[in-house]
């Protein structure tokens, strides 16, 4: 026997349907290439999105092919989002970070059929063009541009794409289980790995995520997502937006302190959601000329860990609270969230800012333990630390055409991730277990190190690595990048973190370096750094 209840099919096209039918004159935010703002709605999003699927259609793309983007934060780009998946094609978001020979992997490997892209990769895409396999048609996000032309004569414009579909175009009926779009992971070693979502598990992702202890995202909130949509989806608030029927604002390429504090201040921002390096220049620049963000509620960093200097910042600078976040793309992203709970909010100041350094606990939908490398679930006590595995109905049960199984362990899938749990499964991430230090049989968390290296006054950028030793196996060492116009010595750092941690973690050497190598989502690349420091410590 069943319910009585109906069974429509979960979709992403019932999302910005559902915006523009509720929500028609909420506006969308969005600023271009060329720096201009323009300003959309919910119900011209979804017009658009319409007679933009139906165009693909004439093109000659079928159910189930890809269609890419590269492309920054913008109206047509969730337009985009929206049309591709909701005709029932596959969205493949591509990270322009990436180098061109994997760039040239994940296109052919997706078989994508059309791709789109703002201005600023238009020189990049054409020569990428011979060797990609399957394209067919290259879609420049605007209006016609006679010298792009000159470019890529092929080359077809968004907005006359967009006026050739059909307005009476109506949002096709399928499977909830049907794809609608794909991620690659940024690894380090080795092809991406393609992630491949289905309408079901977003509109999930989505219910879950607009939980009052999740994002919480409502109609009264004014969201900027800086997170980029070729990361993992914007983490999913192009869906959950629609969800709740709240205003956007898209900052396009500009993602520096000044263009993010304008934007910010001109549309009453109330949510924030970026990676820790983006808050970190958007708090310097409101330091440097003695601002205040207004409007923020709520800052949510995910991508790597934020440092207590951050937390205590948006707080008492700002009156912002600071929620740390954690998934990753091969969950959606959202796994847990450390929302600011009955509990939290009643600690003294100093105590609640070190727990909101915490991942937080999981969201409905979302299972999380711990075991260690035999296998055995360790306890649940806030000390035991051992390799993180989560499962749920928006998290991968295997990568895209590939036949990898390491990764999933009896329905879990294994994240690489070292981690606690504590009595209240609330999640601390230790460290990338790649990246955790093992020195004389004792465990460092390089993440905890350089979050209190960032806490000093002169350090802009901090990276900790293990390195060989003779006599230990591996031993810490501090990578420094300071500030603009600063200065500091190896042991005025080693002083500063010394009192904040047990006397076997103090690094055994401080290097000043102009930069830091990162990966194409922002994360400290350090698998370089081991390689260049393999001998330090060693003569």
């Amino acid at each position: 026997m069943s319910g009585t209840m109906m069974r429509d099919p979960l979709s992403i096209s019932s999302l910005v349907a559902h915006a523009a039918r509720n929500h028609a004159d909420t506006e969308i935010v969005s600023v271009d290439t060329s720096g201009a703002s323009e300003v959309a709605t919910w119900g011209s999003i979804e017009r658009n999105a319409r007679r933009l699927a139906s165009a693909l259609k004439h093109l000659g793309v079928k159910h189930g092919e890809c269609c890419a983007t590269i492309a920054w934060n913008n109206r047509r780009h969730l337009e985009i989002y929206y049309a591709v998946s909701g005709g029932g094609m596959v969205c493949h978001t591509i990270n322009p970070r990436l180098a061109p020979e994997t760039l040239i992997y994940v296109i052919n490997h997706a078989e994508d059929q059309v791709i789109f892209i703002d201005r600023t990769f238009l020189q990049a895409v054409a020569k990428l063009l011979p060797q990609l396999k399957t394209l067919k048609h290259v879609v420049l996000m605007g209006p016609r541009e006679p010298e792009a032309l000159a470019i890529i004569p092929t080359l077809l414009f968004y907005d006359e794409l967009v006026v050739s579909g059909e307005a009476d175009y109506e949002w096709p009926i399928f499977d909830e289980n049907t794809p609608s779009s794909l991620c690659y992971t940024s690894g380090t070693t080795g092809h991406p790995k393609g992630v491949l979502y289905s309408h079901r598990s977003t509109v999930l992702h989505s219910l879950g995520a607009n939980g009052p202890d999740g994002l919480a995202i409502s109609a009264r909130d004014s969201v900027m997502p800086v997170v980029p949509m070729f990361h993992v989806n914007a983490w999913g608030t192009p869906y959950s937006a629609a969800m709740s029927g709240a205003k956007i604002v898209f900052p396009g390429a500009g993602m520096d302190g000044k263009n993010l504090h304008e934007l910010i201040e001109s549309e009453q921002a109330t949510l924030l959601l970026g990676v820790p390096t983006v808050w970190l220049g958007l708090l310097n620049y409101l330091d440097s000329i003695n601002a205040k963000m207004h409007s923020v509620n709520h800052v949510v960093v995910g991508g790597s860990a934020a440092p207590l200097a951050m937390v205590r910042a948006f707080d008492e600078k700002h009156d912002a609270f600071l929620i740390h976040a954690w998934g990753m793309t091969e969950m959606s992203p959202l796994g847990t969230v450390n929302s600011p709970t009955t509990e939290l909010m009643a600690l003294p100041k100093e105590d609640r800012y070190k727990r909101q350094l915490k991942q937080g606990r999981p969201i409905y939908g979302v299972d999380l333990k711990i075991i260690d490398d035999d296998g055995n679930e360790l306890p649940r006590d806030g000390k035991a630390y051992g390799r993180l595995l989560v499962r749920g109905p928006w998290i991968t049960s295997g990568y895209y055409k590939s036949e990898d199984r390491s990764a999933f362990v009896d329905g879990w899938f294994d994240t690489g991730d070292v981690a606690t749990l504590d009595a209240l499964n609330t999640m601390q991430i230790v460290d990338r277990r790649k990246d955790v230090i093992k020195s004389g049989g004792e465990w460092i968390s390089s993440i905890d190190l350089e979050n209190i290296a960032v806490g000093h006054q002169a350090v802009k950028e901090a990276c900790v690595i293990g390195v060989p030793h003779p006599k230990w196996d591996e031993r810490p060492i501090l990578l420094i990048v300071l500030k603009d116009g600063a200065s500091a010595t190896k042991e005025d750092l080693i002083s500063y973190v010394s009192q904040h941690i047990a006397k076997f973690w103090i690094p055994d050497d401080v290097v000043f370096v102009p930069d830091l190598p990162h990966t194409a989502t922002g994360k400290l690349h350090k698998v370089p750094l081991r390689e260049q420091y393999a001998n330090h410590l060693m003569v």
